[in-house]
């Protein structure tokens, strides 16, 4: 027989009521009773009519997650990370890929806003007017991105340039470089402030940016010879998809990487850790974003908050930075000495 919210609340030891609010609205008990009343319909397999759910709360359950390339590693992980916080407090979570294309977004927020109660919008390529024009479709968190006074949840991008560019510094190198990634990304601009700040700070140190290549492996690969002809010693690269190709690259014209070249990057993905040499990187802890772009979604449906025309009451902070972490591997190494140009 199928168990009901009167079984879960005579195991629970609470009322029907508190059951409904643990698992529809779970702000809205204390964490122990939540937790509890979680484990119990857990237990006995039991889950809330989302219907019924709807009818309760004006909600639909459902929550959008738009994302520029479902094929980028790093944001595989996101998705993951997002779908797996939203189960947790009784969310179904609907992804749409870009493609990094930021002219899909306005069509693609217009449909799921018929269909989710919030959408969480991952590294858009938009400008400001136009997210904030998003904005008013839906409820709105964005994630890997800042605008205006929209909700966002970002990764400390400036500080993570600065902990590789330090890191290169103290093996020696005076010579740094560093390979963009798309003109119209935001977290982009950020490390390239992290860049330009972290070289005015060290001492002999030389920063020479080298232009904006595509996110992807190819990106890497077109970077690497001007790497080569830059004269630098060592490399900060956009994300670790790049840093990849720049690697094969680089192996092709038989530079050794971590002795004759270091290359950093960002994101942490699971193939940083599996190449030869592994890449050292900036690990971004993507299910601490997740859970707080979630937590912070949820939080917007307080008293209206997040809704066009009415004031948030009870959401404290809407803007949140997580600090990042530098994973120093085989891909750093000390200055080559004597110093020569890797340009052959």
């Amino acid at each position: 027989m199928r168990s009901t919210a009167s079984d879960v609340a005579r195991l629970a030891g609470v009322s029907v009521s508190t059951v409904s609010r643990a698992l529809t609205v779970p702000d809205k008990v204390s964490t122990l009773t939540r937790l509890r009343v979680q484990e119990v319909a857990r237990g006995l397999g039991y889950h809330p009519n989302q219907a019924a759910r709807g009818l309760a709360t004006g909600r639909t359950g459902n929550l959008g997650l738009v994302i520029p390339d479902l094929e980028n590693p790093y944001f595989s992980s996101i998705t993951k990370a997002v779908q797996s916080r939203a189960r947790s407090v009784g969310y179904a979570v609907f992804v749409a890929d870009t493609d990094e294309d930021s002219q899909e977004e306005p069509e693609i927020i217009r449909n799921l806003a018929k269909q989710v109660d919030g959408v969480i919008l991952c590294s858009s390529r938009a400008s400001d007017a136009e997210l904030v024009d998003r904005a008013k479709e839906t409820r709105v968190i964005l994630l890997n991105r800042e605008a205006a006074d929209l909700p966002s949840v970002t990764a400390d991008n400036v500080d993570g340039m600065r902990q590789a560019v330090r890191h290169l510094w103290a093996l020696g190198h005076r010579d740094i470089a560093y390979v963009g990634g798309p003109v119209r990304s935001w977290s982009d601009s950020q490390r390239r402030l992290g860049f330009e700040r972290a070289g005015a700070e060290l001492e002999g140190v030389r920063t020479q940016e080298l232009g904006a290549f595509q996110p992807f492996f190819s990106g890497g690969v077109a970077a690497a010879d001007i790497v080569l002809a830059s004269g630098a010693t060592a490399v900060v690269v956009y994300n670790d998809l790049m840093a990849l190709g720049l690697l094969e690259r680089v192996k092709e014209r038989g530079i050794v990487v971590g002795r004759e070249l270091s290359v950093v990057s960002f994101d942490d993905i699971m193939l940083s850790a599996a190449i030869t040499p592994r890449l050292t990187t900036v690990a971004v802890p993507i299910p601490l974003l997740a859970r707080t772009a979630i937590d912070l979604l949820l939080g917007l449906f307080e008293d209206g908050a997040g809704t066009p025309g009415v004031a948030r009451t009870r959401v404290v902070s809407l803007q949140h930075t997580i600090p990042v972490d530098l994973m120093v591997r085989g891909s750093t190494g000390p200055v080559p000495k004597p110093h020569r140009s890797l340009a052959r």
